[in-house]
């Protein structure tokens, strides 16, 4: 199983809307499942209705198999999802994750005891145990940036962050994805930005603004669903491919 994560420090840079809709499309062709370890849990708000029975930290404490709180959403596009409002996730980091490092790969394990062959991990804008934990546990991570000024610095802390994991941890975690998000090619300093980006040691993909996919979050569907005319599409299907292999 493949195991992917879209991350860096610095929060609006869409890392949700990027991995839900990468999932999303994922899942037409592979089983896949998006991975809410973000304790706000806005992936599983973008995609339920209802409050889930069960959720991630369930799952951590070792109350329920993954299997019961997992949740198919189509065609083999599931969710493990996080209920915000609980403070579970939260919880769970702050007061049991210490003693429970490799609680994601033991995770991970189980998911592909069940036929998964993607995870995608949505991750909160920080760099708390929580999150060094699933980064651990990654074969890969992804760092979306949006064109502006600190984004550029942004990428540099994360990317010694990163190195500090797998040497702490003796891990190989690959980091040789970026994504230029929310990009307007008609605003120069979006190019300025855009510029510096490709002149980064990094395989760099972009995506355009398009306001259909916070659109589409509002009734609970990826933009391959909502608006299948969007301009964005192709990149997100692009960078999904070379994510997952295909």
């Amino acid at each position: 199983m493949k195991k992917i994560a879209f991350h860096i420090q610095k929060g609006g840079t869409g890392k949700t809307t990027i991995s839900g809709n990468c999932a999303f499309y994922s899942g037409l062709s592979r089983k896949t499942i998006l991975i809410d370890t973000d304790p706000q849990g806005n992936s599983s708000s973008w995609f339920l209705t209802e409050t889930p029975e069960y959720e991630l930290a369930d799952v951590l404490r070792g109350n329920n198999e993954a299997g019961e709180a997992i949740i198919h959403l189509s065609d083999q596009f599931y969710i493990l999802p996080t209920f915000g409002l609980t403070g579970a996730l939260k919880q769970y980091a702050e007061n049991q994750l210490n003693d429970t490092p490799f609680i994601f790969e033991d995770l991970c394990g189980e998911l592909e005891k069940l036929g998964f062959v993607i995870a995608i991990f949505d991750l909160s804008p920080g760099m708390s145990r929580l999150e060094k934990c699933v980064l651990l546990a990654m074969d890969e991570v992804i760092t979306p940036l949006t064109p502006e000024y600190f984004s550029i610095d942004g990428i540099s802390i994360f990317n010694n962050e990163l190195k500090k994991i797998n040497k702490a941890y003796r891990r190989n975690v690959q980091h040789k994805k970026i994504i230029a998000n929310n990009i307007n090619r008609s605003f120069k300093r979006h190019n300025v930005f855009y510029n510096q980006f490709k002149a980064l040691d990094y395989e760099l993909f972009s995506i355009g603004q398009d306001s259909k996919l916070a659109e589409s979050q509002i009734y609970n569907k990826s933009i391959f669903e909502y608006y299948p005319a969007s301009k964005t599409i192709p990149e997100l299907k692009k960078l999904t491919s070379a994510i997952v292999g295909a």
